[in-house]
C-alpha cells in the first residue's frame, strides 16, 4: 500500500445525548466534558519540518524549519512559486514521504493527497482497489463501492484493470474514492476537479460545499478559491515558510515572490 498509513480516529461521546439518556454523577460528567473539549482541540501539527535530498550537485534542503497547525474545520492554503516545496510538504503531511527531521502529529482522520492515484494496484480492477482500500481504512465496502460507482461515472470500466484506464479515468477513481471515506481533513495538491465542466462542478460542490465542515490543506493557483474558503495561509519561499492569518495579505506577499 503506497498511501500513508491511516490516522487513528479519536471519537468522543455526544455529551448532551449521553446526559439526557441517563443520570450521571459529577465526576462522570466532568470526564465527558473534558473528553469533548480534547476532541474539539484535535489538530494536524507540524513541528520544525526539514526535508533534504541528495542530488548530483550535493545536498539540497527543500523544506527548512516549517511549523504550523490546523484544527478541525480550518482550511489553510500553501502558497509558493514552483520549486518552493509545496508538493513535498503535502506528501510529508500525508505520510507518503518522511521528513528528514521534525515531527508531524496527525490527530485528525486525514486523507492521502486528493487525486493521488499512485497507490492503486494497476493489475487489479477499479472495483477491487476500492474493496481493498475500504478494508484498510475500515469503511463499509458496499457503501464505498456504491458511492464511487455513482460519483466517478466509470461504468463498466470500473470492472477492468486500472492499467487500462486513461489518466482522466484514474483521476476520477482517485477523487471519488477519497470522498467515499469520511475524512476529517483533506490534502489537496492542485487537483481540485477533473473531467469536463459538468464533472468539474460536481467535484467542487462535493468538496467545498458538502464537506465545508472538514479541515483542508490546499495547494492551488486559483486565488479566488483560497480567498473564499481558507482561514490562513503558509507562504513558502526557498524552503522557508511563514503563516499569515490575513489571507489577502498572504496573497499580496505571494504575488511579490
Amino acid at each position: 500500500m503506497r498511501f500513508g498509513l491511516p490516522a487513528i480516529r479519536v471519537k468522543s461521546k455526544d455529551v448532551g445525548t449521553w446526559i439526557s439518556s441517563r443520570p450521571a454523577d459529577a465526576l462522570e460528567h466532568h470526564a465527558l466534558l473534558s473528553e469533548s473539549k480534547a476532541a474539539q482541540g484535535r489538530s494536524i501539527t507540524l513541528s520544525k519540518i526539514v526535508k533534504e535530498y541528495d542530488t548530483p550537485i550535493g545536498l539540497r534542503r527543500v523544506l527548512d524549519d516549517i511549523s504550523f497547525d490546523i484544527k478541525k474545520g480550518e482550511k489553510i492554503a500553501i502558497l509558493g512559486k514552483n520549486g518552493a516545496g509545496k508538493s513535498t510538504l503535502v506528501k510529508i503531511i500525508g505520510g507518503v514521504e518522511p521528513p528528514t527531521s521534525g515531527e508531524v502529529r496527525r490527530d485528525l482522520f486525514m486523507s492521502w493527497p486528493i487525486g493521488f492515484s499512485g497507490g492503486f494496484e494497476t493489475t487489479m480492477s477499479g472495483l477491487d482497489n476500492i474493496r481493498f482500500i475500504s478494508r484498510v481504512y475500515g469503511v463499509a465496502v458496499d457503501d464505498a463501492v456504491a458511492f464511487v460507482e455513482d460519483f466517478a461515472e466509470l461504468g463498466r470500466q470500473l470492472y477492468m484493470p486500472v492499467k487500462t484506464y486513461s489518466s482522466g479515468m484514474r483521476a476520477r477513481l482517485a477523487f471519488a474514492l477519497t470522498l467515499a471515506i469520511d475524512f476529517e481533513c483533506f490534502l489537496i495538491d492542485e487537483v481540485i476537479a477533473v473531467g469536463d465542466a459538468r464533472f468539474h462542478q460536481k467535484c467542487f460542490d462535493a468538496l467545498f460545499v458538502q464537506r465545508q465542515h472538514c479541515a483542508m490543506i490546499l495547494i492551488s493557483h486559483d486565488l479566488s478559491i483560497i480567498r473564499q474558503y481558507c482561514h490562513k495561509a503558509l507562504v513558502l519561499k526557498a524552503g522557508r515558510g511563514r503563516v499569515f492569518d490575513d489571507i489577502n495579505f498572504a496573497i499580496d506577499i505571494y504575488s511579490t515572490l
